[in-house]
């Protein structure tokens, strides 16, 4: 089968129907994702459905050269399109050649949890996580528990957008009936908490609302929930536990019926946010340190791995040096921090965004939003005379920033980033002052974070997955250096006119 590669192809024409729109900068660092558009939006698409069986053909090709053969699950999001764009992903994959075991409407952790409970080394999750109305994309892997990265991503971009296609037919196609109950029974098996918790579980309208209190109910906690009815619309905000929009609607909920936790769930269900019964809104990071010292009195010796978006409190708290916890900053993005955590045999690693990753005994590797909140249930049954707050105070204080994100078109975010790390590396050379200090630090590892000497830092990186760059900013002294740090960071980066405005800012 012979199909023309288009990057441009307007709706509602000869070509959109007969071509593979399929823009290349939908092809990501860690997996796919793309404009699809909806009814209505004026934005033009960048991938239509000719596209995405011209992606399944690439899949299906690549999973057999990297020798994981052509077995794989596939499984959709809840979005109005979602469905129809998993049907022509496996059409795709079948005419490549590849044995389709499809479980239905899912979370991402689900598909992965399928690769080990239906024996299937590959997976082909059909989600835009927590992007907006109107995004599609793939999160892919094979070689469970981990997800592509770069050096898969741009191999399946090459054979997709040369139409490098091994279409060897033989395809088949298997639709496995109830998985969603093999999935929950897994999840809580021997899962029972004593303490009696009241818990908000917020789902924003997204695919979590069929799980997520279920998952919670199952193992003992009374849930109060949150905006859990399924609708794409996503008419209240967007499920985005990172979003302070969410957060606040959280905050809410938990101060109206005196909960002991709030808990919120992005789109696909691999990210969970807490907001504790004080309605305090807790920064995944924060979080992270937590059940770390909570896993490290379980098991002293411990390794983590953490994004470089997060607290500077992984390495200098006193609680994780006194059980011999040891920390290693990596790249942020799902995929690389799954596969450090591989690498180095961690027990966990912990992303700002909220995707949380353990290795057994806790889990398997990968990010799973509902393993998450059983932990963090778990870790409130450890500490029966301590609340969600208690812990919380418990930590050294710090003043953070949510991750905000100025846009930045994909052609240009990598550039940008490039003069930005070369400015911060001048600076250095110079002993210029920066933020009323001298940098004490920079750690390009994934754009760049620049550590002053009071240990205040900020961070500037593209975004893997939307056209924006990510900033972060931590300061272990106080709010006005955290401000001085934000802005000076932020003056660096408005000498490139191609810096738009944030999302939300603090």
């Amino acid at each position: 089968m012979s199909l023309k590669i288009v990057s441009e192809a307007l709706p509602n024409t000869f070509e959109f129907e007969t071509s593979a729109l399929i823009k290349a900068s939908g092809f990501r660092e860690y997996d796919a994702r793309w404009w699809f558009g909806h009814p209505g939006s004026a934005e033009p698409p960048e991938l239509n459905l000719v596209g995405v069986q011209a992606l399944g053909m690439g899949l299906g090709t690549l999973i057999r050269r990297l020798g994981a053969g052509p077995d794989i699950v596939t499984g959709h999001d809840f979005r109005s399109y979602s469905l129809a764009i998993k049907l022509a992903l496996v059409s795709g994959l079948m005419a490549a050649g590849a044995r389709v075991r499809d479980i239905g409407l899912a979370l991402s952790p689900m598909a992965y949890f399928a690769q080990f409970a239906l024996d299937t080394p590959s997976v082909a999750m059909v989600t835009a996580s927590h992007n907006e109305n109107g995004w599609s994309g793939v999160k892919m892997g094979a070689a469970r528990p981990l997800t592509f990265g770069p050096e898969e991503m741009s191999a399946l971009k090459a054979i997709v957008l040369a139409g490098d296609f091994d279409l060897v037919g033989g395809g088949s196609y298997d639709f496995v009936a109830d998985f969603r109950k093999i999935y929950l029974d897994d999840l809580t098996r021997d899962k029972r908490i004593a303490r009696k918790l009241k818990v908000v579980a917020a789902c924003g309208n997204g695919t979590a609302g069929a799980f997520a209190p279920e998952a919670l109910e199952r193992i003992g906690c009374e849930v109060i929930p949150l905006d859990v009815e399924l609708d794409h619309r996503f008419p209240n905000y967007n499920p985005n536990p990172e979003d302070m929009k969410m957060l606040h609607a959280i905050r809410d909920k938990v101060l109206e019926t005196g909960a002991d936790v709030g808990l919120g769930f992005d789109g696909d269900g691999d990210r969970c946010g807490v907001v504790d019964n004080e309605g305090n809104e807790i920064f995944a990071d924060k979080v992270g340190v937590m059940l770390a010292r909570d896993i490290a009195r379980l098991h002293p010796g411990s390794t983590f791995v953490v994004d470089v978006k997060s607290t500077g409190l992984f390495n200098t708290d006193a609680a994780l040096r006194a059980d011999g916890a040891v920390t290693d900053y990596w790249k942020t993005g799902h995929s690389y921090i799954k596969r450090r955590v591989a690498e180095l045999g961690a027990i966990a690693g912990f992303e700002k965004s909220g995707h949380f990753f353990f290795n057994p005994p806790i889990g398997r590797g990968y990010d799973d939003g509902l393993i998450t909140a059983i932990a963090i249930c778990e870790m409130l049954d450890r500490s029966p005379k301590s609340s969600m707050a208690d812990l919380y105070r418990d930590l050294p204080l710090t003043f953070g920033t949510p991750t905000m994100s100025p846009h930045c078109a994909d052609e240009l975010k990598y550039g940008v980033v490039e003069r930005v790390v070369s400015d911060f590396q001048a600076m250095k050379h110079d002993g210029a002052i920066f933020a009323g200090q001298k940098i004490a630090e920079l750690i390009t590892v994934n754009g760049v974070r620049v550590v002053a000497e009071d240990g205040t830092w900020g961070l500037v990186r593209a975004s893997s997955n939307k056209p924006e760059l990510v900033v972060v900013v931590e300061s272990p002294v106080s709010s006005e250096r955290r401000r001085q740090m934000f802005e000076a960071v932020d003056a660096v980066l408005r000498r490139s006119p191609e810096v738009g405005a944030y999302n939300q800012t603090f």
